[in-house]
């Protein structure tokens, strides 16, 4: 695999930062990130992301050159850092370091470009206090299979109450952290029952999200998504399908969806910035409803809105 395009984000957080602050005409004069060498060590070992996943990400889809939901990712991106209390992402820092991730990478049809922010150093070890940053931009996985063929997919229970944001925030739910070990096992657990993916699903009954996705769900014309009051991320992928499907007529809304209405669903998607919109054609064992021409027009459109 060729070695990701690695920017160190030298500033990464709004105040002070390796000694400057917002303040200094010599810190503001400055980019706030430096190109590496992502074959060469650059990581602690103490870092708290690395020893505790306790930092948060996003996943850029860039295609042929362009960011098409750069702001929406940068919005979710400070809105998870917020949620893990870690100081303010600079946001134009970030969007600078990521366009600059693009231009040093060699051409390619779609780049995935991972933005990370850890707490740093673990306390009591020198440079504890101060946030660890990067951008890494590397060729994105080829999901066109997945998306001309659709994949199969089980509900796991998440193990918690669909209101679970609201009366237990510590759990972070909503945020984009580090911490994605429950999400591995939940796609390896997937992959015991011979399907491709997960659709979460609360301990009271609702539709969720998946490891690495929103859901779209159809009945008739009205296509809905599960709403983030639920403790999910909002999909910036979610966002843009449903700009494409209100200019058809379709109606749209983010709403709580019982499980039990997957099931009766004509169609369903799992909706994500790189993979796309890959249609799901088995639920559980079942067999799901499978528009292949409406998912060639969603992908077709999120493609060209990259462009």
């Amino acid at each position: 695999m060729p070695v990701p395009t690695l920017i160190l984000v030298t500033h990464p957080v709004v105040g002070t930062t390796d000694g400057r602050t917002d303040d200094d005409h010599e810190a503001r004069s400055q980019p706030g990130f430096v190109l590496a060498d992502a074959a060469l060590p650059q990581l602690s070992v103490l870092d708290l992301g690395v020893t505790r996943g306790d930092g948060v990400f996003e996943t850029v889809m860039v295609s042929e050159g362009r960011a098409p939901a750069i702001d929406a990712h940068l919005g979710r991106f400070a809105s998870s850092a917020a949620l893990l209390d870690l100081p303010r992402p600079d946001l134009d820092v970030w969007r600078r370091a990521v366009l600059a991730a693009i231009d040093a990478h060699p051409p390619a049809p779609v780049l995935a470009v991972k933005l990370v922010l850890t707490r740093g150093i673990e306390s009591g070890a020198p440079g504890a206090g101060v946030p660890t940053a990067w951008v890494a931009a590397q060729a994105a996985r080829d999901f066109t299979l997945q998306r001309e063929n659709g994949i199969r997919v089980v509900t796991l229970d998440r193990g918690y109450r669909h209101d679970v944001a609201a009366t237990s925030p510590w759990l972070l739910q909503g945020a984009k952290t580090l911490s994605y070990a429950i999400n591995a096992a939940a796609l390896r657990e997937a992959a015991r029952r011979g399907a491709d993916d997960v659709i979460f699903t609360s301990s009271d009954g609702f539709v969720l999200e998946a490891p690495t996705a929103s859901v779209l769900l159809r009945e008739g014309n009205r296509f809905s998504t599960p709403a983030p009051e639920l403790g999910i991320l909002p999909g910036t992928t979610q966002r843009r399908v449903f700009e494409f499907l209100k200019v058809y007529g379709y109606e749209t809304d983010a709403v709580r969806l019982r499980a039990s209405e997957l099931g009766r669903a004509d169609a369903l998607w799992l909706l994500s910035s790189v993979r796309q919109a890959v249609a799901v054609v088995e639920l559980d064992g079942s067999a799901v409803g499978f528009d292949r021409e409406l998912t060639a027009q969603l992908n077709e459109h999120l493609a060209a809105s990259g462009r």
